[in-house]
């Protein structure tokens, strides 16, 4: 591990929760003698140091002076002067000063393997004051910890076989999560079922070259592969394989979340959806047109895919400065959207401006950037369309600006439309499941649902299911030799996934974008 700045077993200690003013704040130790360590500043060494594993026990963060700790009987209630050598609670009538007392805590003891990393570990709650645990922490620091690297917390649960790399990996998913979908998906990596998946298809695969090494060690003749070779057992692979490689398009854009722009021309409604959907009032909205001059974002949840959703100035020529820049930036934001929401006001229509820009973001020149077409305001009293209208059909005047036209061919063959009130909130809900369909995200969130959990993994399965195919095309026409090693190349890539073949800058960078403390 020369790569990495961790050093296994050495007692290290950070602080795991967020350093603001809270009820609680916990700092956690982990490594060789860590309790023994803590007892040295925790005034029920006994007690702490003769605690089974799984318990809690109570007492007082103290500092020491002038090389005595300061021991406190909670049977009597009363304070000791102690050595820092002893190892026993004594009862005494002498009081120490309050000024050695730091917090009241709790401290969650637990002893090697049965811990998160695997070694003896101890968690002390402490009151959440900032500066409190601050103090905390400092005071382990100076008692022999040394402060915990990033994610080093989780890297000893995986070299102490606590945890295989999927796992390690959705801790800091579930940590980053921002919907009940993409924290449950995560979740079943925790729980473990791509290592399982995982260890099926190398099951698979084993099988098929334990077979082919038959073959090789007693020949009946010099049969070729063809004569010889099932690949029932390789198939599965490779279809797993290829269900797992197409699960990463879903699974990234639940972790990472996607960009939502609204789009439209002005008093199309979009800060009224946009407030609609966030629940709240964060955009103004008003009458009078080019209200919005610059774009404002939020994260939001639709249908359980995070997405950061842009509000947009309206799209219209203008000779005011100010409002043509935010203009230009809705252009370039549509540029670079993963979705754009185009709203239509249903009473006014359709108009040219309208039609060229959707037109333009679907066109075979351009990135092709799905498009939902959002008709708004439909609870509009005139609001109306024809009974023999489809999804994509022909609207009625109330919704072309008065002309009883058909959309363009382009239009209504590749853009999907959903009808919306943004004041009353209806449609909402068909507009999220509108969204997950345009991003091309399969609807379930099962927490049992296999997916891959990083770029890292897609490329060693990808590596994987390229060798199990290299295997099954030699099969036809190549000796019992030639397929080992393709074999053996894809049983070395899916080891990469689980961690069980892992150089360590791999290591290095997963674990270095965990948080301090885990």
């Amino acid at each position: 591990m020369t790569n990495l700045k961790y050093t296994p077993e050495e007692p290290i200690a950070a602080i795991a929760t967020a350093l603001a003013p809270s009820a609680l704040g916990i700092v956690r130790c982990s490594g060789k003698n860590s309790i023994e360590l803590l007892s040295k500043v925790f005034s029920r060494p006994k007690a702490l140091l003769e605690a089974q594993g799984n318990t809690i026990v109570y007492g007082w963060i103290q500092k020491a002076e002038n090389g005595k700790r300061k021991t406190e009987s909670f049977e009597s209630g009363t304070n000791v002067n102690e050595s820092c050598e002893s190892d026993t609670d004594t009862l005494s009538t002498f009081h120490f000063p309050l000024s050695t007392r730091i917090d009241e805590v709790l401290v969650s003891v637990f002893r090697a393997p049965k811990s998160f990393t695997g070694e003896d570990m101890v968690e002390i709650s402490c009151h959440g004051g900032v500066h409190v645990v601050q103090t905390v922490y400092n005071l382990l620091l100076n008692s022999g910890f040394r402060a915990a690297e990033k994610g080093e917390f989780t890297f000893r649960a995986y070299i102490n076989g606590k945890a295989d790399l999927t796992k390690a990996e959705a801790v800091r998913e579930i940590i980053d999560s921002k919907t009940d979908a993409s924290q449950s998906r995560a979740a079943g990596r925790l729980a473990g079922n791509l290592y399982e998946t995982i260890d099926g298809v190398k099951k698979h695969i084993v099988d098929t070259l334990a077979a082919i090494e038959v073959e090789i060690e007693y020949p009946e003749d010099e049969e070729t592969i063809a004569d010889s070779f099932d690949s029932t057992e390789l198939k599965k692979a490779e279809s797993i394989l290829e269900e797992l490689a197409s699960s990463w398009k879903s699974e990234k854009i639940y972790q990472d979340g996607a960009r939502v722009v609204l789009c439209g021309r002005t008093n199309a409604g979009k800060s009224s959806l946009f407030n609609a959907l966030l629940k709240e009032d964060r955009a103004i909205v008003s009458d009078i047109e080019g209200t919005t001059r610059d774009f404002i974002e939020s994260w939001i949840d639709f249908a359980g895919i995070p997405a950061r959703l842009f509000d947009t100035a309206g799209l219209r020529e203008t000779s005011d400065v100010i409002e043509a820049v935010g203009v230009e930036r809705t252009r370039d934001l549509s540029e670079e959207a993963d979705l754009i929401l185009y709203l239509v006001d249903s009473k006014s229509g359709l108009n040219d401006e309208d039609k060229a820009f959707i037109e333009e973001h679907i066109s075979q020149t351009c990135s092709k950037i799905p498009i939902i077409l959002v008709w708004n305001k439909c609870d509009v009293e005139d609001y109306r369309v024809k009974p023999d209208n489809d999804k994509f059909g022909v609207l009625d005047d109330c919704m072309t600006g008065n002309q009883n036209v058909s959309l363009p061919d382009l239009i209504r063959q590749s853009v999907p439309q959903v009808r919306i009130s943004a004041k009353k909130g209806i449609g909402l809900g068909e507009l999220s499941e509108s969204v997950r369909s345009a991003l091309s995200v399969s609807g379930t969130s099962e927490r049992n649902s296999t997916g891959l959990g990083s770029e890292r993994q897609k490329i060693s399965v990808e590596k994987a299911l390229e060798s199990v195919r290299h295997a099954l095309a030699l099969s036809e026409d190549y000796a019992l030799d030639a397929v080992v090693q393709d074999l053996e190349d894809s049983l070395d890539a899916l080891g990469e996934v689980t961690g069980d073949v892992t150089p360590d800058d791999v290591l290095g960078s997963i674990f270095s974008h965990f948080c301090v403390g885990k």
